[in-house]
């Protein structure tokens, strides 16, 4: 369940923006939800539907106890739909069934609220029959396209909605929510520094893999400090094996450098910006290690070895060079 309180907290400027169309009275015809994935837009547009359809709203706020509220979150409500790609994209003939299904009198009410989701997956046949729909609005109809890239969707469908722009989540708000989703606190500060993604946060949290970088990480800062002659031996036969493709090395030297700067954080006893918040004695041994200088010194060769990944240069060059860097 949202309420535009909760809502207000992920994304205040959108969500005030819809909240006074019930105040003043002015729901536009058509809505464009612009942010990356995560950023809330199906649950605004879910609360803004439910706004519409309850009859004993206050103000904006639907009671979400009414038999249409809780149709639309069990989602058979007859007169909300949603359009979904199918496969990889969104097809002429899912616009054209949901144009037919406008045709007939609304169910309920005259009132139709339709919800097209990854709005610039439609192909160019989709988005000329939707463009043909938004061109002959009913006062009785609002859409909300949902999208993370605007830009590739037609400019005659654009200019035609009202344009809300979903902002990334910052990393408290994300921690928070993730906390609240019943993420260990410790997972939380970890997710929230990777990704401001709050469905990609929680992906990863159930994630088997993912739970084993953070613990192969500590035992690679492990191996440097206490046997680092073993350091080429653990890249090989530890660390390589769990990070086959290039993008999973990827998130394991983002998980490496938040343990460098979580060193430089304790240098400055900025515990508030630990992320290692369970190993905070060992960032303390690890700093004995390390000195601010040198841990920043890491940071760059972790960049320059990010960067050589994604210029295809064999992953195994990469770590092992970068394993002597750390070393020194």
């Amino acid at each position: 369940m949202q309420t535009w309180n909760e809502m207000k907290e992920l994304q205040p400027l959108a969500a005030q923006m819809l909240m006074n169309s019930f105040k003043k009275n002015r729901i536009s015809h058509a809505y464009l939800f612009q942010g990356s994935r995560g950023t809330g837009k199906k649950d605004m547009a879910a609360l803004f539907a439910k706004a519409i359809f309850c009859p004993n709203r206050e103000g904006a706020e639907p009671c979400q106890n009414c038999r249409e509220c809780k149709r639309i979150d069990s989602g058979n409500h007859p007169d909300l739909h949603w359009v979904e790609p199918d496969g990889q994209s969104i097809k002429k003939e899912q616009i054209l069934h949901l144009q037919k299904e406008f045709t007939y009198t609304g169910l309920e009410s005259n009132r139709k609220v339709y919800i097209v989701v990854d709005a610039d997956k439609m192909t160019t046949n989709a988005s000329n029959r939707l463009l043909k729909f938004l061109e002959e609005p009913s006062k009785q109809t609002t859409a909300m396209l949902l999208t993370e890239s605007g830009q590739t969707m037609l400019d005659t469908i654009r200019s035609r909605c009202q344009l809300l722009a979903f902002q990334p989540l910052n990393p408290a708000r994300v921690e928070k929510r993730l906390v609240e989703e019943g993420v260990s606190q410790s997972n939380a500060k970890l997710l929230a520094a990777l990704t401001n993604n709050l469905s990609e946060a929680l992906e990863m949290n159930e994630d088997e893999w993912f739970a084993n970088v953070r613990k192969l990480v500590i035992q690679l800062i492990e191996v440097l400090q206490n046997k680092p002659n073993e350091g080429l031996l653990f890249i090989n036969h530890q660390w390589m094996p769990h990070f086959k493709e290039r993008t999973q090395m990827q998130r394991g030297l983002d998980v490496l450098m938040l343990w460098f700067q979580d060193v430089i954080n304790d240098y400055l006893d900025r515990d508030d910006a630990m992320v290692f918040i369970t190993e905070k004695e060992r960032v303390s041994q690890a700093a004995m290690k390390w000195s601010r200088q040198s841990a920043a010194h890491c940071l760059s060769k972790i960049l320059e070895a990010k960067r050589k990944i994604n210029q295809n240069v064999h992953p195994n060059l990469v770590m092992e060079q970068l394993t002597l860097q750390l070393q020194r």
